[in-house]
């Protein structure tokens, strides 16, 4: 795996590393790897691809990343797809807090949009996909998303930030009710947060017609995250007049990433396929 500076151009078939900003992040606090957040791409083989890519926001609490089965299997099963993989290394407390990750998926969302032609996708069929925490990253994302700055000097930073279409894999969404999942909140936020910005992170009431159609995954066994999570996102995107598909299996823990090994909850990424399907997002 190799770090590339952001002129150059991906050839090889291996996985790549893009940091987000060569020079230093804004606001970082060091220049440690934990400093510096990244963009891993996976690109499916040229003669198998459509013109479609993902963001992939791994969960962990805000305090870890895992990049394992929620990064790199995610990424070879979008591959399988003919679908284009960004795995993103966001930074973490307890080193950072909100908004460093929000920084960097908007960045990574940009980076992927402004270069789509490299990477064989279209400009307006790249997606974020989050689990647990990643999931609440990828919902930030998709409700608190920008056009871009037209005067800013960096042209990166002149694209928009928005997600085409949004995955929500037992996301962490509501940051005040009871259904809040309070380690990943208190990372982001602290022990003493500004109940303003509970509110503003709490993405199920920021769901405006502009929030990408979703699909959410969740089980019911859940109890980490609970299922009224990607209830209330759900509900919202109906609300809004948003396309949004929504799967609650009744058996399955928290963190099963793409369930392999199991008979019954493997069946999830299927009718995610299925969804990407009719949203034409498969074609090519």
């Amino acid at each position: 795996m190799y770090v590339l500076a952001l002129g150059l151009l991906l050839t090889a078939a291996e996985p790549q590393t893009l940091l987000l900003w060569p020079d230093g992040a804004p606001g970082a606090v060091g220049n440690e790897d934990a400093d510096r957040p990244s963009l891993t791409v996976y690109l499916p083989p040229a003669d198998k691809a459509v013109p479609t890519g993902v963001i992939v926001c791994p969960g962990g609490g805000y305090v870890k990343l895992a990049t394992d089965h929620e990064g790199r299997q995610v990424a070879a099963w979008l591959n399988s797809l003919g679908v284009a993989a960004f795995v993103l290394k966001y930074r973490l407390a307890p080193r950072y807090r909100h908004p460093a990750p929000l920084t960097d998926a908007k960045r990574a969302l940009r980076i992927v949009r402004s270069r789509a032609a490299e990477f064989r996708i279209a400009p307006d069929r790249i997606g974020v996909w989050g689990f647990s925490a990643g999931g609440h990253l990828a919902s930030t994302l998709a409700t608190h998303f920008d056009d871009g700055d037209p005067g800013a000097a960096d042209p990166v930073e002149r694209v928009g930030c928005r997600p085409d279409f949004v995955i929500l894999a037992y996301p962490v969404i509501s940051l005040n009710t009871e259904y809040v999942h309070k380690g990943s909140r208190r990372s982001l936020l602290g022990d003493d947060p500004d109940p303003a910005l509970l509110e503003s992170l709490s993405n199920e009431k920021q769901i405006t017609p502009r929030t990408p159609a979703t699909f959410l995954f969740h089980t019911n066994e859940d109890k980490g995250v609970p299922a009224e999570n990607s209830v209330l996102f759900y509900l919202g995107l109906r609300k809004a007049g948003v396309p949004a598909e929504l799967h609650i299996y009744e058996r399955g823990r928290h963190g099963v990433g793409l369930a392999a090994d199991d008979p019954v909850l493997s069946t999830w990424p299927g009718r995610l396929a299925d969804w990407l399907r009719i949203r034409g997002l498969l074609s090519r």
